[in-house]
C-alpha cells in the first residue's frame, strides 16, 4: 500500500501565560476554543468538514470527558467534523500529531487538526479518601438526618483540598525533584542550566521583535504576548535565583526550569492533494517520528531521557545522522534534562550505558531553539507539542529547504522524537 505525504499547512496558539496570571478564571475549553478559531480563521476553514481533530490536556476536570469534541461543535468547522481526546503527559500535543498524520497517510482521511491545551490554574483539587466515602453515602441517604450524619463522619482536616503536585506516583518526586537527580548523576553545571535559560529568553525576544510570531499567535482574554518571557534577564539575575528543589545543594532554579503554565496549540495537517484544492502552502512534511520510554524509578536520574532512545531508532529508520540537520527543537522542560540528553547523545561511554552502538553525534548549538524555547516561552503540557512543530515548521518554509528535529520528553518516562523536512 503506498502512503500519501503528511503536510503541514498551518498553525495557531494563543500566547502562553503563568498559572494564575491572564486566564486564571479559565478552563481548558476556555483556552483551547480561541486557539482553534484562530486557526479556522487564518485558514478560511469556516464551515468545512475535516478529517478529525484529536487532542488533548494532561489534566482535565471529570466533566472533560470529550473535551475535544466539545470544543469543536463550539467552532466554525462543520459540526460534523468527528474528535477525539488523546493524552500523554508532555508528549500530548505531538502524539496528537502523529496520530493524525498517520490517518493522512493511511488514506483514512485527507486533513486534520492536532491540538493541545493546558489550564493549570484550574486544575481540580482532589479530595480526601474519608470525604470521598461520605460524600457518596450521604448521597445514598434518602433522609436529610441520614445525609448529615454521613457528612459529620470525616475530621476537620479531611475537608480540606489536596492540591495538584505533579508527582510521579512510583518514586514520590515530581519532575523538578528527578531532574536535580539527572543534573548531578550527568555532572550538570548550575552556570550551563542558566546559560541555556538566558539564551533561551534572548532568542524569543529576537523573534518577537523580527516579527517571527505575527502570524502564529490570536490574542486571548486581553493577552497578545506569552508572558512568561523575560526580556531583562540577565546570567546575573539568573545566578541569584535559589534553587527550588534541593534547598541546599540543587541547581535548578525557577529561571532554569519550566513554571505551570496556561495555554493551547492547534497545527493543520493534510495531503498534499487537499492543502493544493484549499488552496494552502505546504510548510513542511512529518516524515518520521519514534516514541520511547525509559525505567526511571530504579534509575531516578532517567526520568526525562527516553528521546535518547527515540532519537536512535529514528534516525536509524530515516537514515541520517544527528548533524544532518538545519533545525533543532528540543523541548526545554528543564535546563539540566536538555543538556543531559545531549550529553548523552554526544559521548560514546555515555551513550553505550544506554545501549546505543555509539553517540549519535554533536548538535550545533547556533541551530538549536534558535527562536526561543520551553524556558522562555513556558509550557502548558499538551500545548508544547504543537507549538515546536509550529515553530519548525515556519523555520523550514521560511528556509525554502532543510530538514528539521524535534525532541520533547515528558512525564512517566517517555518521549518522542520528529523529523520534519521541506
Amino acid at each position: 500500500m503506498e502512503t500519501k505525504r503528511v503536510a503541514i499547512v498551518g498553525y495557531n496558539r494563543i500566547p502562553f501565560a503563568r498559572m494564575n496570571t491572564a486566564y486564571a478564571d479559565k478552563g481548558n475549553q476556555d483556552l483551547l476554543l480561541p486557539a482553534l478559531n484562530g486557526l479556522i480563521d487564518r485558514y478560511n476553514l469556516k464551515g468545512k468538514l475535516l478529517g478529525e481533530v484529536a487532542g488533548g490536556a494532561t489534566i482535565k476536570h471529570i466533566s472533560e470527558s470529550n473535551l475535544i469534541r466539545e470544543t469543536v461543535m463550539n467552532t466554525d468547522l462543520d459540526p460534523a467534523t468527528p474528535a477525539c481526546d488523546l493524552q500523554q503527559a508532555c508528549d500530548t500535543g505531538i502524539e496528537a500529531a502523529i496520530y493524525i498524520g498517520n490517518k493522512i497517510a493511511l488514506g483514512q482521511i485527507e486533513s486534520g487538526i492536532a491540538c493541545g491545551v493546558e489550564a493549570m490554574s484550574n486544575i481540580p483539587f482532589e479530595s480526601s479518601p474519608r470525604l470521598r466515602t461520605a460524600l457518596l453515602k450521604a448521597n445514598k441517604e434518602k433522609s436529610v438526618f441520614g445525609k448529615i450524619k454521613q457528612l459529620l463522619t470525616p475530621k476537620l482536616k479531611d475537608w480540606m483540598p489536596i492540591p495538584y503536585k505533579g508527582q510521579e506516583p512510583k518514586t514520590g518526586l515530581v519532575m523538578g525533584g528527578h531532574t536535580e537527580i539527572t543534573a548531578k548523576y550527568y555532572g550538570i553545571s548550575r552556570e550551563e542550566q542558566d546559560e541555556l535559560a538566558f539564551k533561551s529568553h534572548q532568542n524569543m525576544a529576537k523573534a518577537y521583535d523580527e516579527g517571527f510570531f505575527d502570524d502564529m499567535i490570536s490574542p486571548a482574554y486581553g493577552l497578545n504576548k506569552d508572558n512568561n518571557l523575560r526580556r531583562d534577564t540577565s546570567l546575573e539575575k539568573l545566578a541569584t535565583l535559589k534553587p527550588a528543589f534541593d534547598k541546599q545543594n540543587g541547581t535548578l532554579t525557577a529561571g532554569n526550569s519550566t513554571p505551570f503554565t496556561d495555554g493551547a496549540s492547534a497545527v493543520l495537517l493534510a495531503s498534499e492533494e487537499w492543502a493544493k484544492a484549499n488552496d494552502l502552502p505546504i510548510l513542511a512534511y512529518i516524515t518520521f517520528s519514534e516514541i520511547a520510554g525509559i525505567e526511571y524509578v530504579e534509575n531516578k536520574q532517567n526520568l526525562l531521557l527516553a528521546p535518547v532512545f527515540a532519537a536512535e531508532r529514528m534516525l536509524k529508520k530515516a537514515g541520517m545522522s544527528l548533524e544532518d540537520f538545519d533545525f533543532y527543537e528540543i523541548h526545554e522542560a528543564f535546563a539540566a534534562q536538555v543538556l543531559a540528553t545531549l550529553k548523552i547523545w554526544e559521548n560514546d561511554d555515555l551513550a553505550k550505558k544506554f545501549g546505543l552502538e555509539k553517540a549519535l553525534g554533536k548538535i550545533d548549538r547556533d541551530k538549536l531553539n534558535v527562536k526561543g524555547g520551553s524556558l522562555a516561552v513556558a509550557h502548558p503540557f499538551a500545548a508544547t507539542g504543537g507549538r515546536i512543530i509550529a515553530t519548525l515548521a515556519k523555520l523550514l518554509d521560511e528556509k525554502g529547504s532543510g530538514k528539521g528535529f524535534i525532541s520533547i520528553c515528558a512525564a512517566r518516562g517517555q518521549g518522542i522524537t520528529m523529523i520534519l523536512e521541506k
